[in-house]
């Protein structure tokens, strides 16, 4: 029999019964540092995107005469005043925008145009009188 003095017996129990070596610190911080974790918020150097807003004022006026005007600002600054537009033009364009906004709206010019009737059958009736008187004073 000869024996192996090369290698130590213990030696080789410690090689086959190694238990699994523990993870230290250093490795546990080099594996997290392999595997990126995704990042909460922006990223660096990125903006926000801002929807780019215009700020127009278009302002309709109607008096019970049936006159209406029309201004419009953007921002602080005018850039029309006292526009002269037709009430139909006004009634179109209220219709095109919606129909919330175009009901009330067209009460309004229905009742100035109700006026106006009043006031055009009012007039005739002077005229007759007036053209009467005339008649009156030619014989």
């Amino acid at each position: 029999m000869s024996l192996d003095t090369t290698t130590a017996p213990q030696e080789q129990a410690t090689d086959e019964e190694k238990p699994a070596a523990k993870p230290t610190e250093a490795t546990e911080t080099e594996s997290a540092e392999e595997t990126p974790k995704p990042k909460r918020g922006r990223a660096k150097g990125a903006t926000a995107r801002k929807t780019r807003t215009v700020e127009l004022t278009l302002t309709v006026t109607g008096t019970a005469d049936g006159d209406w005007q029309a201004e419009l600002k953007h921002g602080s600054t005018w850039v029309a005043r006292g526009l002269a537009i037709s009430a139909s033009a006004v009634s179109r364009a209220v219709k095109e925008l919606h129909e919330d906004l175009s009901t009330p709206i067209d009460e309004v010019i229905n009742q100035a145009r109700e006026q106006q009737r009043a006031k055009v059958a009012q007039l005739e009736a002077e005229l007759e009188e007036a053209k009467q008187a005339l008649v009156e004073l030619d014989n």
